[in-house]
């Protein structure tokens, strides 16, 4: 799903709206005759805002927001819809005529409108669309909303790391950045926003030789929004809480274990922690600022308050409290050999890999040897638009590293290029699965999953080969998992098994950063009429239903009529999955 529209608070330039597309038709489903409603709740900067407007993009509503400004005046929020009514009883007989209600910011209004809203949900006609902000006070009017079962709660999870990038697209920022921004923003697309900004205003966007993208390495810029992210650290005032903070921000990547506890590293006086000392570290771990690991192990919660410290702090003083990169060469031999036995062992589940990715952003040396476990560890996992990049990186460090010369050359194969892996089929695909493992050419590991998918492909059995594929994705292998699906597709004799495995196929590649290999491109759009196949590219394309019907002059219902058995035919439901499909069959 990815269509524009005016910020609906800020009034900025438009980003897309993207993705969403479950939670999309779950709030328009709510909205419509004989539904009461929904509330959505999330984290300041989730995209709340901007999921309702896109859910009533067309219909007839009234909306009213809640300010902080106003939350002492009876009915603020109401103004402009009441005409001077003065009672609960009279707002909601005035308000008898209005269908559809978004209350925006709903945690912010006077406890007069709140009520309001609540006597709407439960004996109005009113449907109700609702946002409020978690972790905030808010009317018990409101909160009773949910907490009471009056209408439905949608919690809004962060945006996946596929529709992150997918709404960078425009910026044209490569891979590693974008990974990057998503970590630090966790979900706040406000953020996200003054961050790219920032880094576009600054000129701190490098181009990457070759690719006509852009990266971000150094420090982080210190926006607005940084520092109403980093308020609560800025706020500690009791003795030692500030200092162990900045300790922290500094210690990263590496990890403090309490037993044995250092204090040297955080430049603590004495041998051991203070009772005082424990007892800093106790509040803020009770205030959500640091987190202790199981081990002991101590780090900041907040992704973002590293890097926003200790580009905060002065340069004398960073320079007394970091070590620089080259303390880190032990700790990056480590991870590399961590991902080199991992990959030894078939299992390319996602692994911790601190100190490769501080030493990336902070655009420290790496090595290109690392570079180039990275690359194919990431290529393994499907992340093929990552490996491309960390194989770049290392040959920036290292013009001519053979290692990073192969990965890139096998990313670029994965990614836009299938003809270069050769036909599909059982000759040679257990040569070129090697070649794409780093194995030696031959038969593949006994008993290993890889050799069980070639035995199931000989057979042409459809379900060992879908048995395959979620074994595959168990232990990471992503892109070989979408693969073994899609074997499936064509191997299975009943059409809802084989509907099931292009549905999960789909679901696999598209998070796989645009992946395209042989097996892949023969999933195509299926036996659509030709106006399907029109409204199905329409939809692919990022427009809603009403834009495809006014577009090719149908009304709404025959639009949604005909992506209803697209659908059933594709074998499913997922509009987000409608660009993997068109460009399969480009």
């Amino acid at each position: 799903m990815r269509t524009y529209e005016q910020d609906a608070k800020t009034l900025e330039l438009p980003w897309p709206f993207t993705g969403r597309a479950d939670e999309l038709e779950l709030v328009r489903g709510a909205s419509a005759t004989g539904r009461r409603g929904i509330v959505v709740t999330g984290p300041a900067g989730r995209g709340k805002t901007r999921l309702i407007t896109e859910a009533v993009r067309g219909a007839e509503h009234a909306r009213v927001t809640g300010t902080p400004e106003a939350r002492h005046l009876p009915f603020a929020a109401f103004a402009h819809l009441l005409d001077g009514t003065g009672s609960l009883h009279g707002a909601v007989r005035a308000l008898s005529g209005v269908r559809l209600l978004v209350v925006d910011d709903a945690h912010l209004l006077d406890e007069a409108s709140a009520a309001l809203v609540h006597q709407l949900a439960v004996h109005g006609r009113t449907r109700l669309l609702v946002a409020a902000t978690d972790g905030v006070p808010a009317p018990g009017a409101v909160s009773r909303l949910w907490t009471g079962e009056v209408l439905p709660r949608l919690a809004l999870a962060p945006l996946p790391a596929e529709d992150t990038a997918e709404l960078l697209a425009g910026a044209a920022l490569e891979p590693l950045t974008v990974r990057r921004l998503h970590h630090l923003c966790r979900g706040d697309l406000r953020l996200l926003r003054d961050l790219v900004t920032a880094l576009v205003a600054g000129g701190r966007l490098v181009p990457v030789p070759g690719t006509g993208e852009r990266a971000w390495r150094g420090p982080l810029p210190v926006t607005p929004a940084v520092r109403e992210r980093l308020a609560p650290v800025r706020e500690r005032t009791g003795p030692g809480e500030r200092e162990i903070l900045e300790r922290l921000a500094f210690a990263e990547p590496a990890t403090l274990p309490l037993s044995g506890f250092d204090p040297a590293a955080l430049g603590l006086p004495g041998s051991h922690p203070s009772g005082s000392e424990l007892d800093v570290l106790e509040r803020l771990e009770t205030d959500g600022l640091i987190v202790v690991g199981e081990d002991g192990a101590v780090a900041l919660a907040d992704p973002l308050h590293g890097p926003a410290l200790r580009a905060a702090t002065g340069r004398l003083r960073a320079r007394r409290l970091t070590g620089g990169p080259d303390r880190l060469g032990a700790a990056l031999d480590a991870e590399q050999h961590d991902l080199r036995r991992r990959m030894a062992e078939l299992d390319v589940r996602p692994a911790p890999t601190p100190v490769g990715d501080w030493l990336l952003a902070e655009g420290g040396p790496v090595p290109a040897g690392y570079a180039a476990v990275r690359a194919r560890y990431a290529r393994l996992r499907g992340e093929v638009r990552d490996a491309a990049a960390w194989a770049r990186e290392g040959l920036r460090r290292e013009p001519g590293h053979t290692g990073c010369g192969a990965e890139l050359a096998l990313a670029a194969a994965e990614s836009d290029e299938p003809g270069r892996l050769g036909p599909d089929g059982d000759d040679g695909h257990a040569h070129r699965t090697a070649v794409r493992l780093g194995l030696p050419a031959g038969p593949l590991p006994a008993g290993s999953v890889f050799a069980r998918h070639a035995e199931a492909l000989a057979r042409r059995d459809g379900a060992a080969l879908d048995r395959a594929g979620m074994a595959l994705e168990e232990r990471g292998f992503l892109l070989f998992a979408a693969e073994a699906h899609a074997q499936a597709v064509r191997a299975h004799r009943d059409p809802r098994a084989a509907r099931r495995s292009r549905t999960r196929a789909l679901a696999l590649a598209r998070r796989c950063q645009g992946a395209r290999t042989p097996v892949l491109a023969g999933l195509v759009l299926g036996e659509l009429t030709a106006r399907q196949r029109q409204i199905v590219a329409l939809a692919a394309s990022g427009l809603s239903n009403r834009e495809i019907a006014e577009r090719l002059t149908l009304s709404v219902r025959t639009v949604g009529n005909h992506l209803y058995s697209a659908y059933t035919r594709l074998g499913t439901g997922d509009r987000g999955a409608l660009p993997c499909l068109v460009a399969e069959t480009a």
